[in-house]
Order: C-alpha cells, then sequence, then structure tokens
C-alpha cells in the first residue's frame, strides 16, 4: 500500500469543489513505493482548455506529462482538478505548458519530467509546445555555480 495514503483529500470525496484558478488548486501526492527504481509516470490528458488572455477565445489541446519520480507521486484525481482549473484562466500556450511543469517539479520533485502541449489548430496554426525538467542537470549546474566554475 502507498506511504502517505491517509494524507490525501481529494481521492474519493466527491463533494469537491471545481478550483477555479491554478492557484487556487491542490496537487496532491503519495510516497514512491519504488524510489530506488527509474520507472516512467505516464498522463495523456486529452481534454485541456484554456483561454487566451487576449481575445479570451478557447484554446484546447492535449497536455502529456512524463516523469520519473523520486519519492513522491502525483495523485490522478488532483492532476485531472489541477488541470481543469485552467479553464477559465487567460494565459498563451507556452506560459500554461511551463507553468504546469512548475507546478509539478514543485509538488513532486521528480528525477525527470516532460510536459508538452499540444493545442488545437487555430488561424490555421497547430502550436506545440515541449517543457523539460532534469533534477540531475539542475543539480550538476547547481554546483558549478556554488564552485565558480
Amino acid at each position: 500500500m502507498a506511504k502517505d495514503i491517509d494524507k490525501l483529500t481529494l481521492l474519493g470525496d466527491n463533494r469537491i469543489k471545481h478550483p477555479e484558478s491554478p492557484e487556487e488548486a491542490k496537487i496532491e501526492t503519495f510516497g514512491n513505493e519504488y524510489a530506488g527504481r527509474d520507472y516512467w509516470i505516464i498522463f495523456d490528458c486529452p481534454e485541456f482548455t484554456s483561454l487566451c488572455p487576449k481575445t479570451e477565445q478557447p484554446d484546447f489541446g492535449t497536455i502529456k506529462i512524463r516523469y520519473i519520480p523520486d519519492e513522491k507521486c502525483i495523485e490522478a484525481k488532483s492532476l485531472k482538478l489541477y488541470l481543469l482549473s485552467y479553464r477559465n484562466t487567460g494565459i498563451f500556450n507556452e506560459e500554461s505548458v511551463n507553468r504546469i511543469l512548475g507546478d509539478l517539479v514543485e509538488s513532486c520533485s521528480p528525477r525527470e519530467m516532460e510536459v508538452v502541449g499540444e493545442f488545437n489548430t487555430r488561424g490555421g496554426i497547430k502550436i506545440s509546445v515541449e517543457a523539460r525538467h532534469s533534477a540531475a542537470n539542475r543539480k550538476r549546474a547547481n554546483e558549478s555555480l556554488m564552485s565558480g566554475a
């Protein structure tokens, strides 16, 4: 049984109000029982919606999240509610993908994570945005900064 399962507040509660914004949303995690092993967790979220910050026209797309967890895994219902919170948020596609990556990295500190947004064609242009995080690369960069290299 997963560690910290009793701390999950959203899973199994049908009375949860949908968050109005990403700031309101809560990303819950649980302990990774296989932290000694590298393995990918993949979420495919084909119903992502946000708003253009200028025109307030809806943007529809698919968000794909792949990550190698370290000590914590992301709980799927909280992720669903977090992504749903973007539906009334005015945000550019590029910003939404990078913000999702930043919020998820902050919540679970993965070894590696990729977030890809594939947005529906609008005005004759289809946009795809990819953002990546690697704890190993970040650690090496920080060590170089501290050593003065």
